[in-house]
């Protein structure tokens, strides 16, 4: 079976453009000489088979070989969020135990001060802790690393995603779970050369591994989105015509974004000719103008949870009519075997309401440092078969998402409630698509105040931007079920319990 680093391995003597960036762009021959000159430097810092190396990168070039040079040494790479706060970086480092942090001389210089342990770029790790190396591309060739045995089964990258507990969870995925997926894809794709995939998601997002591998896999180039775009509606529809992107792929909330305030749906763009989309719920009526104003491009609605990746894909041909009805996550795909089960665990039969569950090769190692996750995954959504393809009916739990980012409520009501003005507090989501808003509802602590800045200042120290309150109403106490626990639906439809 194939690795992911062997994509670009076979088409190393290709002249043809495998990555650009707004900090330029590498054949795969140069990608391939500039993955083995860092694999070296890495080899050189201890990094060995079965490592874990944190790349805290911002989406650049650099980044895309860093992935590369860990993975052909046999270790795992851990992509941290360039944007999160130092202390929710720190924890994330001090979850995953990398060997080396690869990061800017920024970051090195911050992880300096901040962690216990971080040795400094080049040197030895203190204490059972990591070496920073900062890197820059270039450099003298340093000639093909030494083969490393690697399984299918080993750990290729982990992506850390928000946790219940208020600690960010790390998703343990394997080459064959990636693999699983990106081959399906490409295949579903029927992915070439010519193509030239967009990657608008972050790297530590887990749309990007279809960005990238399949890109790879098809000799294909993969254009990055600077982060700095990424929600600038009108970069992103110029960036489509200027690269003549063929394969674009985000949430529903940046391509509804795009069509409302970019132009995109009188845009020119002859080369287009597929847009996935995953993360949420895209809603009927802008979905229907998309598929009004692009008629021959391919449009898939792509789902699966981080710890599967996607399992279920549909593609759209035709909108319903009924704006209630989003369009089905569909039918099972990468070689996966999904089924929804009633509460007690036996199967739910077509028509009726259970929660999906996945088995198959693209279902997780597990998340790091807990036991091995064996067998079906419960995803936890609730879903409904019908007509051979199952719909999303929503969360069995408290994980939401908000414009297609996951968000686990109790992790931003752990980080409010740590703050020496809040009592209680509960978080909900109030609102859909772009205009959906994390809503705190805070029952300050003896009398005191607390507002809408107290709450985004201590969120921006500890939280990554996506998970920043956006609203905050003042309670005088909060609303409870019978059985004590927080009434979450009272919470969010009865204003007048609202103290400010």
């Amino acid at each position: 079976m194939r690795l992911l680093h062997d994509l670009v391995r076979e088409r190393a003597s290709s002249t043809a453009v495998a990555v650009s960036a707004a900090d330029g762009e590498l054949t795969y021959a140069e990608l391939d000489a500039e993955a083995d000159l860092l694999g070296h430097r890495l080899s050189a810092l201890g990094v060995v088979a079965g490592d874990r190396v944190a790349l805290w990168l911002p989406k650049s070039t650099t980044a895309v070989v860093a992935t590369q040079a860990v993975l052909r040494l046999g270790a795992a790479y851990v992509p941290v969020d360039p944007l999160s706060p130092v202390d929710r970086v720190v924890r994330v480092l001090g979850d995953c135990a990398p060997r080396v942090v690869v990061t800017t001389p920024e970051g090195a210089e911050v992880l300096r001060g901040d962690t216990p342990g971080g040795g400094a770029a080049g040197g030895g790790a203190a204490g059972g802790g990591f070496t920073t190396l900062c890197v820059a591309l270039g450099g003298e060739p340093a000639g093909p690393l030494p083969p490393v045995r690697v399984s299918p089964d080993d750990l290729a990258y982990v992506l850390y995603t928000s946790g219940s507990t208020g600690v960010p969870k790390g998703v343990r995925i394997s080459h064959r779970n990636a693999m699983a997926f990106v081959e399906w894809a490409a295949a579903e794709l029927g992915a070439g050369t010519a193509d030239r995939f967009a990657n608008h998601a972050p790297l530590h997002f887990d749309l990007s591994v279809l960005d990238l591998y399949v890109a790879f896999l098809a000799g294909a180039s993969v254009h990055l989105v600077p982060q700095e775009a990424a929600y600038a509606p009108r970069l992103l529809v110029e960036l489509l015509a200027a690269r003549r992107i063929t394969v674009w792929y985000s949430v529903p909330s940046v391509l509804i974004l795009m069509a409302r305030d970019g132009g995109l749906l009188t845009a020119d763009l002859p080369d287009l000719r597929a847009v996935l989309f995953a993360g949420e719920p895209y809603p009927v009526d802008h979905l229907r103008a998309l598929r009004a104003a692009f008629p021959r491009v391919r449009l898939l609605n792509l789902y699966g949870p981080t710890e599967t990746n996607v399992c279920t894909f549909h593609e759209v041909t035709e909108v319903p009519a009924d704006r209630t009805h989003p369009v089905p996550i569909g039918r099972a795909c990468s070689g996966d075997r999904v089924w929804a089960v009633r509460d007690d665990g036996t199967p739910a039969a077509p028509g009726e309401e259970g929660e999906l569950v996945v088995d198959g090769p693209t279902v997780m190692l597990g998340y790091h440092g807990a036991e091995p996750h064996r067998g079906p995954y419960r995803t936890g959504d609730r879903v409904v078969l019908r007509d051979g393809d199952f719909h999303y009916l929503g969360r069995r739990d408290n994980m939401v998402k908000i414009r297609g980012n996951r968000v686990e409520l109790g992790d931003v009501e752990a980080a409010l409630q740590s703050h020496p003005a809040v009592s209680e507090v509960a978080v909900a989501v109030v609102g859909s698509g772009m205009d959906a808003k994390l809503t705190a509802y805070v029952v300050p602590a003896d009398g005191g105040a607390f507002g809408l800045l107290d709450a985004k200042r201590h969120c921006a120290a500890l939280l990554p931007r996506t998970m920043i309150v956006d609203r905050v109403h003042v309670l005088a106490s909060l609303p409870r079920t019978p059985n004590g626990k927080v009434d979450r639906r009272a919470l969010t439809a009865d204003p007048s319990r609202r103290t400010g």
